[in-house]
């Protein structure tokens, strides 16, 4: 397979992976806004970014933020850390590990 062929095919495997976790997300945060009574664990994360170009940061940062219940901050100066909002993590670590094993790993196998 061309070097263009798989780099197509790993973005539309990142393209299908934000979509499940558009609705896995919007699930979730539905359930909070219309009554689940479960305490929330908002939290403020430095997530750390292995990513090479500004494309493929912008496109984490992106993601984040379009994904329902977490936000982008800031991008560090020097593009190795991301700052995030998240509305619901009781484990940082996990969320962060989520973040890496599924969005930005795409991204790097895209920047090549």
């Amino acid at each position: 397979m061309t070097a263009l062929a798989s780099r197509t095919v790993t973005a539309l495997s990142l393209a299908g992976i934000f979509l499940k976790e558009l609705v896995v997300s919007s699930v979730a945060v539905a359930r909070q806004v219309l009554g689940e009574k479960d305490a929330i664990a908002p939290a403020i994360l430095a997530v750390p970014v292995d990513l090479r170009t500004r494309a493929g940061v912008t496109t984490l940062a992106n993601c984040v933020t379009l994904t329902p219940g977490t936000t982008s901050l800031h991008v560090s100066e020097d593009m190795s850390t991301l700052y995030i909002h998240v509305l619901d993590a009781p484990s940082g670590d996990e969320v962060i590990a989520g973040i890496k094993q599924t969005f930005e790993a795409r991204i790097k196998e895209i920047e090549g």
